[in-house]
């Protein structure tokens, strides 16, 4: 995770700050994923019956796309170098674009677009985030995501 100054992340407001790494997809994943959200829709986690939809195979949850930004955001995330802690404040807008295909990789682009005073010593960041698919024309997913950090 990159270190900045306050300073150096509101010259950002506006940058891209970084893509992640990719991570991979897997079915393991998936049924993991099934398992403990207890959402086994068979276009998930059948991938016989999964094949005989438009999607021509199992697709990962909308869900489990989101909640790759965590790990995702570990690899890109300026964090002040007097941070204390950071905790998730929420989403504005999500937005579920295309099937993403057991097996396919995804990585975030995120990019700042404000930084604002909530209380003394608490800074909330607003990222947009595009998570793309690897050789696919449409993005899985967009999200207006929200970080406080408390330096």
């Amino acid at each position: 995770m990159p270190i900045a100054t306050l300073d150096d992340i509101r010259t950002r407001i506006g940058a891209e700050i970084g893509v992640s790494d990719w991570i991979e997809v897997t079915q393991e994943r998936i049924d993991a994923f099934a398992d403990a959200t207890e959402d086994r829709q068979f276009i998930h986690v059948d991938p016989a019956a999964a094949a005989q939809t438009p999607f021509g195979g199992t697709i990962a949850h909308g869900f489990l796309s989101l909640s790759l930004l965590s790990r995702m955001a570990a690899d890109v995330m300026q964090m002040p170098n007097t941070t204390k802690m950071a905790v998730n404040y929420g989403l504005d807008r999500v937005r579920f674009i295309a099937p993403l295909r057991a097996g396919k990789r995804v990585r975030g682009r995120f990019t700042l677009t404000a930084a604002e005073d909530k209380a003394p010593g608490q800074l909330l960041l607003h990222h947009d985030i595009t998570v793309e698919i690897e050789g696919e024309p449409k993005p899985a997913l967009t999200a207006q995501w929200l970080g406080l950090i408390f330096t």
